[in-house]
């Protein structure tokens, strides 16, 4: 079996999530597990951007719109929340397209949703 990539720090990602999940239960909108997961990652020590906006190309040509994830966690992995009662393939298109932009390799895709 492969090794996984950067499993420490992903395990550190979802402790996090997993307090304010336990901390908050579901029902709220996806800004309010943002910014009580903000808070987390800053009470346990983890390096983070918030809303790190993120160049688009075409053809070569900057785009003036930016793809904005959730957080960009140890400046390697993209983190994405959502509050849905489920998860599609559009969530996980959603977070492959922030870590080909970004050229990440690990990323993280949390649902607080029912």
């Amino acid at each position: 079996m492969p090794e996984l990539l950067l499993k420490d720090e992903v395990y550190e990602i979802a402790g996090a999530a997993m307090e304010v999940h336990y901390t908050l239960g579901a029902g709220f909108l996806e800004p309010i597990y943002q910014e009580a997961l903000a808070i987390e990652f800053s009470r346990r020590g983890l390096q983070f951007e918030r809303e790190k906006g993120l160049d688009i190309f075409y053809k070569g040509v900057k785009l003036d719109k930016t793809y904005m994830p959730d957080f960009v966690c140890f400046n390697q992995i993209v983190v994405e929340l959502k509050a849905l009662s489920r998860l599609t393939n559009i969530e996980v298109a959603q977070l492959l397209n922030y870590m080909r932009i970004s050229r990440t390799h690990v990323g993280v895709l949390i649902n607080f949703g029912g």
